[in-house]
């Protein structure tokens, strides 16, 4: 965006004082014309500057005229082009004085109402900047040029006996310049590497390095005529002033090769070792310098600490490395010149990191807060100079880990050294503390990019992670934009009364969202950063069922649905469903999950959810499918407090369905057997109040499969609320199937209980049967089927939940069941059902 775009917008009277001189119609005609001038930059009175500005002028009337013809009022404009060219023909360094100061004033107009310029505009004022530097020099060397020809012989004339002396001044200044321009171009590839390393945390990065490239190329071209220049009047510059010019030269050539030898794809700042990872190193003046190179250049890669990184930055890059700190494979790569795109580049592509030599570390440091470091290095020889040159350069810093559970608090090291390093600075030192509101700005870029999305973080949540990195809850969001954040708030000290720091939570936020949520946050459907005590305020008046999506508080990568429910007495209370994780909702989807509970009806502040959420459903799939299979369906539900039976009703078993069932013979050891447990009692879970429990049922479509309404769905979250008597408790299993005496068994038709694959325990000795039918089980039983205790079958019924005391309360569960579930029992199948008992 240009500075008139913005300017164009603001009151004409802001302005007044500004168009004395030149009008502000014109102003308007010239519009982004106007700010592509270097008007900032020409501040001298020099034969450049005057000829620098008579060209702008000149390009300025020509300008006017061509935009009057196209113009309503032409003869107006025309008078006014007039009265400029009149006005400032005899001065135009007056012109060039007058229009600066109309920019400077627009500057601080904008800067007054935005507090910041337009990037574009900077970047373009830099590049006015370098250009200018470039035609400064060109204009010296054909100064330079033109004192050596003015000698005997030529055209009869004679050398002025000023010439002498006003030669070695002149370069000189054509030295000194040459050293600012230089000065540019390093600044602007440190800027180049700057925004390389914001782009780590997600920030827009141009990568293309072609105009960095040219802007090299053309410093270089420039060096090569004033170096030529000088050599050409050495005998006439004396011995003390020639070997300081060329010590300069030499400076000024070493300099630009070594800076414009780039990392243009880093490595993966946290590195696991065994594994394979890409780079790439480009040398910008290798194009130039190359040419004549008779095989290529190898480039070596090579792991360095913290501390060889520091030696190698205070020598300048001129030694090089003693030892490298981890062993690479396939570290070495050509350099190779393409004539196609003009670059010069060394792809590694097949790079392995195979182990690393951590070094000491200091105080309270862990592991993942070492850094580390590839070092790309090469020798090459210039040409036409044959200057022999090594050139080194860093990456960005690294991180190595070994193991998968590191890699969260790997970035956390690298989010903030990307983020709050100076552009120059000593490898790798970082601030310890860093103001909030800049902590705020790398949290929303790393947001966004991760999720990639365009919807950043608001003002309210801000708010809210300061309430959390500070614990403090009774300051204002304007008591936070003054404090600073220090790296032991954000990644070392546990969270009070969590088990996580700040971004281990946060960073969990971040996966879920990427992974489960992007299009329902990227539809500003999920309030996410928000405090559950907020909740409650915002809900508590608002009508029966309305709801509002957040991140958990107290768990890693959760998402909950806080709801308004109201009483018969209009009491109103918020319920905070059980958050889910990515695992729960690449079983079912939210937005799935918010169209099966009924309870919910619009989405905060009052907008229907249907009409919110539609979107985001999954068309459901009924029938057969494709193979002939009966569809089936998950469903979840939510029994809140007010939904459940009072505990007195809840240990009561209703009457069991009478179905008929076969008879089989089976032996029984009466007297052998040992006895029976007498059943436990049976302890209901109680149900948190903030949490209400949820149940995620397998329903089956057609009405053909009939099955006792009491155990057709099948909570895994809480049994408490199961019917069939079968599954009430395993005690009650065991109390209804292990009857004593020369009984026949009765087995129930339909869901049954799996016995665990375990080794048979010795049983004590008993006397032989006679009967030989009885001395080999059942063909349908097990060869390794025994007597289970009650522990047991809490396992088999309660799948991977681990065995309960009897007066142990229910752990919660997400709820959902694994998707290999068959329809007649928990589990999988351990035998062929069609030697089962009573199988349909």
């Amino acid at each position: 965006m240009s500075l008139w775009n913005l300017v164009s917008h603001m009151p004409p009277e802001e302005f007044s004082s500004l168009s004395v001189e030149f009008p502000r119609s014109l102003r308007c005609l010239l519009a982004e014309w106007l700010e592509n001038q270097p008007w900032e930059f020409i501040n001298g009175s020099d034969a450049f500057c005057s000829s620098m500005a008579s060209g702008m002028l000149s390009a300025m009337l020509d300008k006017l005229r061509s935009a009057a013809s196209s113009d309503g009022q032409q003869c107006q404009i025309l008078q006014q082009v007039s009265n400029i060219e009149n006005t400032f023909r005899r001065d135009p360094l007056r012109l060039v004085a007058v229009v600066r100061a109309i920019l400077e004033g627009e500057k601080a107009a904008v800067l007054k109402r935005d507090h910041h310029l337009p990037l574009s505009f900077h970047r373009r004022q830099e590049e006015l900047k370098f250009n200018l530097g470039l035609q400064r020099l060109q204009h010296r060397i054909h100064e330079i040029q033109t004192l050596r020809d003015e000698g005997p012989g030529r055209d009869g004339a004679v050398q002025s006996p000023m010439a002498p002396r006003e030669l070695p001044n002149l370069i000189l200044e054509a030295v000194k310049e040459l050293e600012a321009v230089k000065q540019q171009v390093l600044k602007r590839i440190q800027i180049w590497k700057r925004q390389q390393q914001l782009a780590g945390n997600g920030a827009i990065f141009e990568e293309n390095l072609a105009p960095l490239q040219k802007r090299c190329e053309s410093l270089l071209e420039v060096y090569f005529q004033l170096q030529q220049q000088v050599m050409a009047v050495s005998t006439e510059l004396g011995p003390e002033l020639l070997p300081r010019l060329l010590e300069r030269f030499n400076e000024v050539l070493s300099s630009l090769v070594k800076s414009s030898f780039l990392v243009e794809k880093q490595p993966p700042q946290v590195l696991k070792t065994q594994t394979k990872f890409q780079a790439s190193v480009r040398f910008l003046l290798g194009p130039r310098l190359l040419k004549a190179a008779p095989k290529p250049y190898v480039v070596r890669a090579d792991m360095v600490t913290e501390k060889q990184a520091r030696e190698l930055e205070l020598s300048n890059y001129n030694n090089t490395l003693s030892e490298s700190t981890g062993e690479i494979l396939h570290n070495t790569v050509a350099l190779e010149t393409n004539p196609t795109n003009g670059t010069c580049c060394a792809n590694f592509k097949n790079v392995l990191l195979k182990k690393i030599k951590r070094c000491e570390r200091k105080g309270s440091e862990s592991v993942t807060e070492e850094k580390c470091a590839v070092l790309f290095s090469t020798s090459v020889t210039l040409t036409p100079s044959n200057i022999s040159i090594h050139l080194q350069v860093l990456s960005l810093p690294i991180v190595v880990i070994v193991h998968g559970n590191q890699d969260n608090n790997a970035k956390a090291t690298v989010l903030w050294d990307n983020a709050f390093s100076d552009i120059e600075r000593v490898p790798f030192v970082v601030a310890e503390r860093v103001p909030w509101d800049k902590m705020c700005d790398t949290l929303n870029l790393k947001f966004m990019a991760e999720v990639q999305t365009t919807k950043g973080l608001l003002k309210e949540h801000y708010f809210f992670l300061a309430q959390k990195i500070f614990n403090d809850h009774s300051a204002s969001p304007e008591d936070f934009q003054s404090r600073h954040v220090s790296w032991a708030q954000f990644n070392k000290e546990i969270l009070p009364g969590r088990g996580f720091t700040f971004w281990q939570w946060f960073d969990g936020v971040l996966d879920l969202t990427k992974r489960c949520l992007k299009s329902y946050w990227s539809d500003r459907l999920i309030m996410g950063f928000i405090s559950k005590q907020y909740v409650c305020k915002l809900l508590s008046a608002k009508p029966d069922g309305t709801f509002l999506l957040r991140f958990s508080d107290s768990e890693i990568g959760g998402v909950t649905i806080a709801y308004v429910i109201r009483g018969k007495d209009g009491s109103s209370q918020v319920e905070n469903i059980q958050p889910f994780s990515a695992k729960d909702l690449s079983i079912r989807s939210l937005g799935d999950r918010i169209r099966d509970l009924e309870q919910l009806r619009n989405l905060y502040p009052n907008t229907p959810k249907d009409q919110a959420f539609g979107s985001h459903y999954n068309k459901e799939q009924t029938g057969k499918d494709g193979r002939g299979y009966v569809s089936t369906a998950i469903k979840m539900t939510v029994e809140s407090e007010r939904d459940q039976q009072p505990p007195s009703t809840m240990g009561a078993l209703p009457e069991a369905p009478q179905v008929p069932m076969p008879m089989f013979n089976l032996p029984v050891l009466q007297h052998e057997l040992p006895p029976m447990c007498t059943p436990p009692t049976f302890c209901p879970q109680p149900i948190p109040p903030s949490y209400p429990t949820v149940e995620s049922n397998i329903m089956m479509t057609p009405d053909s499969l009939c099955f006792p309404s009491s155990s057709s769905m099948l909570s895994s979250s809480s049994l408490s609320h199961c019917q069939d008597p079968v599954f009430r408790h395993p005690g009650h299993f065991i109390h209804n199937q292990c009857l004593s005496g020369d009984v026949p068994q009765l087995l129930p038709v339909g869901p049954s209980v799996e016995p665990q694959d375990e080794e048979m325990p010795e049983l004590p000795s008993f006397q032989a049967v006679e009967d030989a039918s009885l001395q080999s089980p059942p063909r349908w039983m097990s060869p390794s089927m025994e007597q289970s205790s009650a522990s047991e079958l809490d396992q088999l019924l309660l799948q991977d939940m681990p065995p309960l005391s009897p007066f142990a309360p229910l752990p919660q569960h997400s709820g959902y069941p694994n998707s290999s579930l068959s329809s007649w029992g928990l589990g999988d199948a351990r035998w062929d059902d069609s030697m089962r008992p009573g199988h349909a």
